[in-house]
């Protein structure tokens, strides 16, 4: 099983793409996983036959596990340069009790008292020993206790309260969280962990919204954003910094997430190096990555390792947000929906009409101050405001 992405550590196995006996093509895909980030191919080593499968359909494998052996001719072999080392006899296990692959690792929630709680879970605050191993057996953390009352001094939620809000719960209907939430919430806890805040900024679009009219496919709001988002973090990479002990780290290459809606949950593709590349050269990998985020089969490659992230929350007809920055990132730029408003024109003494949609940055306040993250946002309009040169 091959390494699917930062922070993934075992995958479900969703299809199997061939048969034992089966030929096959290097590179070609053979098995279909999914992980809590998206469902994805694995590809063949090498061209031969399949003798053995070692895994089953909807069970969960750790990264190095052994899904499989493929038997490969003489060519194949030297092509591989698997011609050079050292001949050693390597037996195919067979299927039989003795030595049966072991027990795979499940990632379905765990139920224990009747509860469904997301596997390997831990908790984030201070609990008494007792209090401790009991969540560590339910697979509970801190957040979790956020909805009890406690009875105990100063508030303090004891055991007897835990077990009477499990009781409680139970009479309630219960269905399990899917990867891709447990995911999400587990990044979530991890950012609110630093301290976050917000600057709003009105945008006027007028001059985006004329100008990709102008350009072949008329890329979206969002595309521009992402692009002028980019020029200015490749201006100053200082509000892209990582704050690590008491050194900044400042990124590499300016590489931009933005999220996509997916099923159960949220993806986030990256487009690299946008500072690079202008919008209308962007738009076949916006739009082929957003198609690929919807059907939750982003490659590895392009997710993970963004600076910053975009997401357009205005699509759904919402004015104004304060989107949580991943917790790798220090920024978040959010936009909210364009609404016709009328702006006062000096020169003309009269009140004209403008598209205008709040634009907000979340940022981590460790790296940045409101000072930092509002002249970040007044570039991000200024090159909004100038889209040619996006």
């Amino acid at each position: 099983m091959p390494q699917l992405g930062e922070s993934i550590a075992e995958a479900t196995v969703v299809r199997l793409l061939f048969q034992e006996g089966d030929e096959i093509l290097a590179d070609s895909e053979i098995i279909e996983v999914e992980t809590n980030k998206a469902t994805m191919g694995v590809t063949a080593p090498c061209s031969g036959k399949i003798v053995q499968w070692n895994i089953e359909v909807d069970q969960s494998y750790p990264v190095g596990a052994i899904i499989g052996y493929v038997e490969a001719d003489d060519a194949e072999v030297r092509r591989l340069g698997l011609d050079q080392m050292p001949e050693i006899e390597v037996p195919v296990p067979k299927k039989t009790a003795a030595s049966a692959p072991p027990k795979p690792m499940t990632v379905e929630p765990t139920v224990k008292g009747g509860l469904p709680v997301p596997a390997h879970a831990a908790g984030a605050s201070y609990l008494s020993p007792r209090m401790r191993a009991r969540m560590t057996e339910l697979g509970l953390h801190a957040a979790d206790l956020a909805g009890i009352a406690g009875r105990g001094a100063g508030g303090r939620v004891t055991i007897e309260d835990l077990e009477r809000f499990l009781g409680d719960i139970e009479r309630n209907r219960i269905t399990p969280a899917s990867s891709m939430r447990v995911a999400v919430a587990d990044a979530m806890r991890r950012s609110w962990t630093r301290p976050l805040a917000t600057v709003v900024l009105p945008v006027t679009l007028d001059r985006v919204l004329e100008h990709r009219r102008t350009v072949e496919g008329r890329p979206g709001p969002t595309l521009y954003a992402i692009r002028a988002l980019a020029v200015a973090l490749a201006e100053n990479s200082t509000p892209a910094s990582r704050l690590i002990g008491d050194r900044l780290v400042h990124p590499r290459s300016i590489d931009i997430g933005f999220a996509v809606e997916a099923e159960e949950g949220v993806l986030v593709p990256v487009m690299r190096n946008v500072d690079q590349s202008r919008v209308a050269d962007l738009m076949s990998r916006y739009d082929r990555l957003v198609d690929l985020a919807r059907q939750r089969r982003l490659p590895p490659g392009e997710t993970g390792g963004s600076i910053a992230t975009i997401t357009n929350y205005g699509v759904f007809g919402l004015t104004l947000a304060t989107p949580i920055p991943l917790p790798e990132q220090t920024v978040l730029l959010g936009m909210g929906a364009g609404q016709v408003v009328p702006r006062w024109n000096k020169q003309k003494a009269v009140f004209e009409p403008v598209t205008e949609a709040a634009f907000t940055l979340s940022f981590d306040h460790r790296v940045l101050d409101g000072g930092a993250a509002g002249r970040l946002l007044q570039r991000v309009n200024e090159l909004l405001n100038a889209p040619e040169q996006l």
